[in-house]
């Protein structure tokens, strides 16, 4: 793999299949997925073994024993891509709401850049329009009190979709990094901030899943609330 995409799973049945073929359809050289399922019960992780039978080179699949957490699933995965070789790592979610056209976009600002993050809020970004006021104030508002606490100058501080280059990960001291729910991406902004890579925001327009369900709730919330201010303590 030249280009590793780390894609954590949880019940994604309906959407894996259509994410593996579309990332493929795109033409880039060297593109590998390594798909890391925390024990579905919709059968996510018998439709990855598929996939990999349907695409042995280009697909990796790691079975974990139940939900243990994003942050920790991207860990694994990102220490597997760099023992593979892959010059540039992805973090992506598997729902379509971050637009795999746009990875080859990503990829190529690693020239000039050390990471690559697809914002929702830089000019041409932006969120489902079927999202309604409360679910906008939540994103919008949750992003802004993570880089008020943390200082982190990235404008969307929460995103889950970045490129990184496989120094920085190799530079990184990725056992420090703690945080286990979606706030893993605060904390990945952090780190890279206070090394000093440069970062460049890619717009894209985040869009609500077609198929399955949200794994966000009130518990992610509340932990994301609090881990921020150990995040800075931490670092």
């Amino acid at each position: 793999m030249k280009t590793a995409i780390v894609m954590p799973t949880y019940n994604e049945a309906e959407n894996l299949p259509l994410m593996a073929n579309q990332l493929f359809s795109l033409g880039v050289e060297g593109l590998g997925l390594i798909i890391v399922d925390d024990n579905s019960p919709d059968g996510t992780g018998q439709i990855a073994d598929s996939l990999a039978q349907q695409y042995p080179h280009q697909i990796k699949v790691v079975h974990r024993p139940g939900k243990m957490g994003v942050g920790s699933a991207y860990i694994h995965a990102f220490r597997m891509a760099l023992d593979m070789g892959a010059d540039y790592i992805f973090e992506m979610d598997a729902d379509f709401s971050h637009p795999p056209e746009v990875v080859p976009t990503m990829i190529a600002m690693m020239k000039d850049y050390y990471v690559a993050v697809g914002s929702r809020y830089v000019d041409g970004g932006g969120v489902d329009p079927k999202w309604g006021l409360w679910r906008k104030f939540l994103s919008w508002g949750g992003n802004v009190y993570a880089r008020w606490v943390t200082g982190v100058r990235v404008k969307d501080a929460t995103a889950g979709f970045k490129c990184f280059r496989r120094l920085v990960l190799e530079e990184l001291d990725l056992a420090k990094v703690e945080s286990g729910g979606y706030v893993f991406q605060v904390e990945m902004a952090y780190a890279c901030q206070k090394r000093g890579y440069r970062v460049v925001e890619v717009p894209i327009t985040f869009i609500e899943r077609a198929r399955g369900r949200s794994k966000m709730s009130w518990g992610i919330i509340w932990e994301a609330a609090w881990r921020v201010w150990q995040i800075k303590r931490r670092y």
